[in-house]
């Protein structure tokens, strides 16, 4: 098992690698048409494990592939009151010093013969193309992975599910372990005592001839607790199994698919084969959509998700299968749904590629919050000085020139703190308490 928890956490960070690479490759690509110098472009973070330099770029790969970046000449402007070529001006206050050094940096690398190929004195339009360059590729892989899953793989068909028998399930459910899950000494289920296999394919109940899965299910209330003869189709053999049914609580469902209490209700126990069927293309946009819609309400409440998750491993409370999980998380799920014997290989297929497309829209939209360090802050400092340059031709005023991002750098310090520590809160959830499928 801990062999393919590591083959999960491979898959995931491989995928992340490959998405942080192609969301940098995206804002690349614009700056180097538009002309601006970028002399850097790195997957990961921390120590660099490869790189090679060209011209003026290097291109490298760093330790930690959780992140990324490209480094553009002239980031920030120069101070309204500078002549635009002194490096450090005199400031007081922390704030003030943490703009000065930043801006300073930004202006080093501009070589005299860099002074149009820096990044401030691009036309609105094309920053925003550059910073929105990154979000919008991993909108388009997100569009890719879900294709796959969808038109290519397929989707689970649960309203027609077939009589062929995908699962055969341990033991009698009680009222603490209703899906009947092996746990010690537990008394066989019906069907497993009887002999069912997985792939057998059920071809009467009670003499009576079964041909879709409702009419198995209705044969069997039907019966009630009490003997009961099952006729399947073993590698094209007829063999007759004998069981006795039991009468156990069983979960009610509401049609959202939550569980809303129980029912007592003759048990065989066995599960049916559902059948994947291929969407076309056109139902991945409205896919994309309703998942993007619940992403946002994710993101929406991310703060006070993080606080309930503080409050769950400092508790005995259980973990919420349905919380948020990282990247340590999605890399344990990951290897457990590989470990899975008795799930078909499309399913662990489509639950990968699902997952690395819900990473994907997850990273589009959350770069999306006009907030700096993420690509919309930029967006946001880009379209502000468009309004305000448009407001000052309308009123026949002087050109306000470009809007100083860098005066927001306390913001962006502030949302970073904040932004690792509820990576490092999700982090120790993910190792102390992790959510399992096992």
């Amino acid at each position: 098992m801990i062999g393919l928890e590591v083959l999960g956490w491979l898959v995931v960070l491989v995928g992340i690698g490959i998405s942080i690479g192609l969301h940098e490759l995206g804002h690349l690509i614009p700056a180097k048409a538009f002309g601006v110098r970028v002399t850097q472009y790195m997957v990961g973070f921390g120590n660099t494990v490869w790189s090679r330099k060209t011209a003026e770029t290097e291109y490298g790969i760093k330790w930690i592939p959780l992140g990324g970046y490209i480094r553009m000449i002239g980031m920030f402007p120069p101070a309204k009151d500078s002549d635009g070529t002194a490096l450090r001006a005199s400031s007081t206050g922390r704030f003030s010093t943490l703009v000065s050094d930043a801006r300073a940096q930004s202006l080093e690398e501009v070589r005299p013969e860099d002074a149009d190929r820096v990044f401030y004195k691009l036309p609105v339009r094309k920053r925003i193309v550059i910073m929105l360059g990154g979000p919008l590729m991993n909108l388009v892989l997100a569009f890719v992975f879900f294709a796959i899953a969808l038109s290519l793989i397929g989707v689970p068909n649960y309203d027609n599910p077939t009589t062929t028998v995908s699962a055969v399930t341990s033991c009698v459910p009680t009222k603490d372990n209703l899906g009947g899950v092996a746990s010690g000494d537990c008394p066989p289920s019906p069907a497993a005592a009887a002999g069912l296999r997985p792939g057998d394919v059920v071809v009467a109940v009670d003499g009576r001839p079964v041909t879709a899965w409702p009419q198995v299910q209705h044969a069997i209330v039907d019966a009630g607790p009490g003997p009961l003869s099952v006729t399947v189709d073993r590698d094209g053999t007829p063999v007759v199994l004998h069981a006795d049914l039991v009468a156990v609580p069983r979960p009610v469902l509401n049609d959202a698919g939550e569980q809303v209490g129980t029912e007592v209700k003759p048990f065989f126990g066995m599960a049916p084969t559902v059948t994947r069927e291929r969407q076309p293309l056109t139902a991945v946009p409205g896919f994309v959509w309703d998942t993007s819609v619940r992403a946002i309400g994710t993101i929406v409440t991310l703060p006070a998700r993080v606080w309930d998750l503080v409050q769950t491993v400092t508790s005995t409370q259980p973990r919420d299968p349905n919380g948020i999980v990282g990247v340590v998380g999605v890399g344990r799920l990951t290897g457990d749904v590989i470990a899975l014997d008795d799930t078909p290989v499309a399913d662990k297929a489509a639950t990968v590629v699902g997952i690395l497309g819900g990473l994907n829209l997850f990273l589009f939209l959350f770069n999306l919050i006009p907030l700096l360090p993420l690509d919309g802050g930029h967006v946001a400092g880009a379209l502000w000085e468009g309004t305000k340059r448009s407001y000052a031709r309308l009123r026949s005023r002087p050109d306000p020139g470009p809007v100083d991002v860098a005066k927001a750098l306390p913001i962006a310090y502030a949302v970073s703190g904040l932004l690792i520590v509820m990576s490092v809160v999700i982090l120790y959830a993910d190792i102390v308490k992790p959510i399992t499928l096992q």
